[in-house]
């Protein structure tokens, strides 16, 4: 039991940083590398703010403040300095290993002996599921709004926006923006659950939350009513999941990241269609038609 329990709160803090990607990779369509410098960006201005004796509050606020910002800097270097949407995001995160580096003051600083969230008598999982919860709600309601639908369609088709008479950039800013807030903000979590935040906690972190946005889609793509959100937390769960029972099985913690990447792979060729089988259907004057399988082998 108590594994299990485990795996739900790590599912659950990386179903932050699940959305955050959705929300670059699938409504935006913009591959956003910056979030590999907002995730421990986060978690470094959270540590930093407890060992000075902030409440743990103010500095998760702080640390989405600075994802934010973070965020806004790469949608500018891309609209304004027309700097092509990968290298942009490229650019901030390595910009951001030094910064996480100047406000750390080294490259790791261990919470033990810190008050934080976690410390608190309240279970770590209600704490988890609380903040996940008030933020796919707030989610959930933006995207119902006009700047939600505008965000949305410019991930569609940008032309369409700036038909509207619609600044097609400021709507990308803001997305970037919010993205980068929330992988912030599940750094700042991270580093208080764990006791610890190190400058390169954030190796990966894209690609890993791509895999839970891809596998929560596949999985259940045919179920219609369940929010993209919610399918992003799912996703996550089940990749937390997923790599807790390789390391059962034996698997060397040191290959967690090619673990990661093949999981990527096996759930991009699933989500493509790249898994499908052809059938030979007979017709009645002897002729033969390829038609194609409409199944798809799931990959997880």
């Amino acid at each position: 039991m108590g594994v299990l329990i485990n795996i739900l709160e790590q599912g659950l803090l990386f179903s932050l940083v699940a959305i955050a990607v959705y929300i670059t990779y699938k409504i935006l369509d913009f591959p956003d590398m910056s979030v590999d410098g907002t995730f421990p960006m986060g978690a470094a201005i959270s540590a930093s703010l407890l060992v000075s004796g902030i409440n743990p509050w103010i500095s998760i606020l702080a640390a989405a403040l600075g994802g934010a910002v973070a965020g806004a800097i790469t949608g500018f270097l891309h609209v304004k300095l027309k700097i092509d949407n990968l290298m942009a995001g490229i650019l901030m995160m390595i910009g951001l290993y030094s910064i996480n580096l100047r406000i750390m003051g080294k490259a790791n600083v261990p919470l033990f002996n810190v008050k934080h969230l976690f410390k608190l008598q309240i279970s770590p999982i209600v704490i988890i599921l609380l903040m996940l919860i008030i933020v796919k709600v707030l989610l959930d309601l933006y995207l119902k709004t006009k700047s939600g639908f505008l965000l949305m369609a410019v991930g569609d088709n940008e032309q369409v926006v700036s038909s509207l008479g619609v600044n097609k950039d400021l709507v990308k800013v803001l997305g970037l923006t919010i993205s980068n807030a929330l992988a912030a903000l599940a750094g700042a979590l991270t580093a208080q659950y764990q006791g610890f935040s190190d400058v390169g906690m954030g190796t990966g972190t894209v690609v890993m939350g791509l895999a839970a946005v891809i596998i929560g889609s596949s999985l259940f793509e045919r179920v219609s009513f369940i929010k993209a959100t919610t399918l992003s937390i799912l996703g996550a769960i089940i990749y937390k999941g997923a790599i807790a029972i390789v390391l059962k099985l034996g698997l060397n913690a040191n290959d967690l990241k090619l673990m990661t990447a093949i999981i990527v792979v096996i759930a991009l060729c699933s989500n493509n269609g790249i898994f499908k089988f052809k059938k030979k259907k007979i017709m009645e004057g002897g002729a033969k038609e390829n038609v194609k399988s409409e199944t798809t082998i799931q990959s997880v």
